[in-house]
């Protein structure tokens, strides 16, 4: 009886430090999104300010890696800050963790290992994200962002888009097509993060969702840099 006692006591210590393990691995994540998006915007030809300024979502992927030889797949995850409130004009609020997963991007990233900044810029894009799956390009549009002063430049097709997408690899900073990839809400590590099981939805649109201690770099850096939304009412409904 002893042993299987012992037994069942050590089963239950072995799932409890996976379990710890696993919320400190997301942690970490949430803390490099904080880091990554402070070098991003760090960089002197960055993303416009008024295209941060106008975006509902910002969604950062720290270290997305191509995981095929042959297909040339990519993954990554990485969070999701909105700005509160039913119109998304409020004070940026709690990450959700977020994956994205996809095809090949080619030479288009250029390198194995990059970090990924997408603005979400409408109503629409962020209802999409919050109730399933989405496909860049399929069900939700998406555009090569432009950077530096290059956004009174871009075309009609850039500026209507739902999402801009940046990429940084190898100290190189650039918009990038990430058309035919999917982006979906990581239930399991916003589980980790938060210690509940808790949807993206909850912690976007919740009013009592305190900001996890390895996510307040991440909100701090937004709320310095685009602490107000810009954007029109008509250029997002």
């Amino acid at each position: 009886m002893f042993q299987y006692r012992f037994l069942a006591l050590a089963v239950c210590l072995v799932l409890a430090s996976a379990g710890l393990r696993a919320g400190d691995k997301e942690q970490t994540r949430l803390e490099n999104c904080g880091v990554v998006m402070q070098e991003v915007l760090d960089v002197p030809d960055n993303i416009p300010k008024e295209l941060l300024d106008k975006a509902e979502c910002v969604i950062v992927i720290p270290s997305m890696t191509k995981v095929a030889v042959v297909i040339g797949g990519s993954y990554g995850r990485g969070a999701m800050v909105c700005r509160s409130g039913k119109e998304f004009r409020g004070p940026w609020g709690a990450p959700a963790m977020y994956s994205l997963e996809g095809g090949s991007f080619g030479l288009q990233l250029g390198g194995e290992s990059t970090d990924v900044v997408l603005l979400v810029m409408n109503a629409r894009g962020v209802d999409a994200l919050l109730s399933s799956k989405v496909k860049l390009g399929g069900n939700m549009s998406a555009a090569a962002g432009p950077k530096g002063r290059n956004a009174e430049a871009s075309t009609d097709a850039t500026l209507r888009a739902e999402i801009l997408s940046y990429s940084r690899s190898r100290g190189l900073f650039a918009g990038v097509s990430l058309e035919g990839t999917s982006l979906r809400p990581d239930d399991d590590a916003s589980k980790d993060v938060y210690g509940r099981r808790i949807s993206a939805r909850a912690i976007v649109t919740g009013k009592r969702i305190t900001v996890p201690e390895s996510g307040r770099h991440l909100v701090e850096v937004l709320e310095k840099n685009a602490p107000f939304n810009d954007s029109s009412r008509s250029s997002n409904k």
